[in-house]
């Protein structure tokens, strides 16, 4: 495989973007790195998060502890509280996010116009 490879289900960017191409993904990578280097609770997130279900915040972060983006600490209290923080990792996936969010401030205008077009 070729490093450019995009057809290659072993290319690094594909699967990059597999596992960070969806909306609720960003959304929380940003609320966490604005809070960095402190935690955020989970209920903090989804009041945080516009749109997002209870569920669908859950199996996006689920994801992001998987893949070691994001760290998440238990607090014993009743109720439980969760707690989320951005690993270092996750913190340096933070300044591509933060230059596609900039392009597409740029030009999304422009490409909802020659949507609008055809």
């Amino acid at each position: 495989m070729t490093r450019g490879d995009l057809f290659s289900p072993a290319c690094p960017t594909r699967r990059l973007l597999d596992r960070i191409g969806s909306k609720w993904t960003s959304m929380a990578v940003k609320v966490l790195a604005e809070a960095a280097p402190g935690e955020v609770r989970f209920a903090d997130l989804r009041r945080r998060i516009p749109g997002i279900s209870q569920k669908m915040l859950s199996v996006t972060l689920q994801s992001l502890v998987h893949d070691g983006l994001v760290a998440r600490r238990v607090e014993p209290a009743v109720p439980v509280r969760v707690h989320y923080r951005l690993t270092e990792l996750g913190l340096s996936l933070e300044v591509p996010l933060a230059a596609l969010r900039e392009w597409a401030e740029a030009h999304m205008a422009e490409i909802d116009e020659a949507s609008a077009g055809r």
